[in-house]
């Protein structure tokens, strides 16, 4: 099992290496200095928007169904047609909801109309993940992970050409990037789905509402959990648009942020898209969980670590080099939602082993508690520090919440705190810290900020294995098991 998470987490992360990072920072970074703050900040406000509600879309369908499968493989042709007949019932719930609400909070009608586009690419991405959650259920990981990232190269493609191929003379229109995105979604889709026919027989679509009941019922804890969780991820960009003045650009200041953590994100969430099969695979067979946790938290945590030192330490240069109208306050936001993902990163093992484990009423407790939190700070420091305040209530959400998922998981599995490793992870973390502030001192000045930024970074990366918390033998050792 050790085997398959490192080979395929290796496949995994050079796929996304190589498209999603260009994709977030080249091109959807680009689109924001096209079109500006405002017009990109009620795009990404009304993106959030649509996420708020993505739980009437699934009603924790994909956790589900991967977690089910991957103990039980059989069931897939029992459960896939009838699933896929449910999940379209769903989506036009999903879609009357959201235009619904839309129009209670009173957005105009031209923010329906992206709405309306927004609401449909969700449906899009919707079916992806469930068609996903099946392969990944099966361990057909390498499919699972061309489709992870084909809908990011397409978009790639798309707007390279509106963006810099000189085909129009028109200034870049934030709906040419919404329109790419539905015919993206709806390649991957199709290709998620063939790779899924290819590898099982499956039926036709059959409808039946006692088994769709018996779903729902069954997943709604997952659901209640990815509503919640939803929310205090999600949240914020709506909260600064709805409450301020110049709310839509306030939204686009924290987009600005908001990219280099999701670029980063989107690498970590792959653990957990990795984990959950795994850890419900190893539980299901009564096989102990603490060799996996330690080989993902030592190259994942550490990572984290490494990463959001480095770009907190340099978040004005990054942002500067990469916004025409970059602001100080887009700094402030980005070194602070680099700081909560180290949180989110440890979440992405620990909440996941949790999720396999079943234990979904607990983490529902603390993901509530979090959406309280979040939403009281939120109105607390929205007001008074904008962007930056949304983004410190994000910080104090998820730290909170990630420690309670990691003493739970101490609690259930026993799992060993290692004492010298913690240790050499605060010494790491000290020294780290000194060298970034030591760099960005005056006398260093002849070395351009992108080459101390770069000094730092693979210095770390010395000490983690200076510092033994890294260990190659290990990893070694654990790659050749088979368990």
């Amino acid at each position: 099992m050790n085997r398959k998470f490192i080979t395929n987490l290796a496949f995994l992360l050079f796929l996304n290496f190589l498209v999603k990072p260009f994709y977030i920072l080249g091109i959807d970074a680009e689109i924001q200095n096209r079109v500006g703050a405002e017009d990109y900040g009620m795009y990404f406000s009304l993106l959030g928007f649509t996420f708020l509600f993505t739980i009437f879309l699934d009603v924790g369908i994909v956790n589900f169904t991967t977690r089910t499968i991957s103990q039980q493989p059989f069931l897939i042709q029992k459960y896939f047609s009838k699933v896929f007949s449910l999940r379209i019932f769903l989506a036009l719930i999903y879609g009357v909801l959201v235009l619904i609400i839309g129009g209670i909070i009173g957005y105009n009608q031209s923010e329906i109309y992206l709405l309306l586009w927004l609401i449909f690419n969700q449906i899009l991405a919707g079916f992806t993940l469930y068609f996903r959650s099946n392969l990944t259920g099966l361990l057909l990981f390498k499919y699972d992970s061309i489709v992870s990232v084909l809908d990011r190269f397409l978009l790639i493609i798309i707007c390279s050409i509106l963006l810099w191929g000189g085909v129009t003379t028109e200034p870049f229109q934030i709906y040419w990037f919404v329109y790419a995105q539905t015919f993206a979604y709806g390649v991957s889709a199709i290709t998620a789905l063939i790779f899924l026919l290819s590898n099982q027989k499956l039926k036709k679509l059959n409808w039946d509402k006692l088994f769709s009941m018996a779903i729902l019922r069954q997943s709604a804890p997952y659901a209640l959990l990815i509503l919640l969780m939803t929310f205090y991820y999600r949240a914020d960009s709506v909260m600064l648009e709805r409450m301020l003045e110049d709310g839509k650009t306030q939204a686009g200041i924290y987009a600005n942020g908001f990219r280099f953590f999701e670029a980063a994100n989107n690498i970590a969430f792959l653990f957990a898209t990795l984990l959950l099969p795994l850890f419900s695979n190893l539980l299901k067979n009564k096989k102990p969980v603490a060799s996996l946790v330690k080989i993902a938290s030592s190259i994942l945590i550490p990572g984290a670590i490494l990463v959001a030192i480095t770009c907190f330490l340099f978040s004005q240069q990054l942002i500067d080099a990469r916004y025409i109208n970059s602001t100080f306050q887009s700094g402030q936001v980005f070194g602070i939602l680099m700081i909560c993902f180290v949180f989110i990163s440890t979440t992405y093992i620990f909440g996941t082993l949790l999720t396999a484990n079943g234990n979904l009423k607990t983490l529902n407790k603390i993901a509530f508690g979090g959406v309280v939190l979040n939403i009281i700070l939120n109105l607390i420091l929205i007001p008074k520090y904008q962007a930056y305040g949304a983004a410190i209530a994000s910080l104090i959400t998820q730290g909170l919440t990630t420690i309670a998922q990691v003493w739970l998981c101490k609690s259930y599995f026993n799992l060993k705190m290692n004492s010298s490793l913690i240790t050499r992870g605060f010494i790491f973390t000290a020294i780290c810290l000194a060298l970034g502030v030591i760099l960005n001192q005056e006398y260093f000045n002849f070395i351009p900020w992108y080459g101390l930024m770069a000094i730092l970074f693979f210095s770390g990366i010395l000490f983690l294995f200076v510092l033994q918390i890294v260990e190659i033998k290990n990893v070694k050792k654990l790659f050749q098991k088979i368990s």
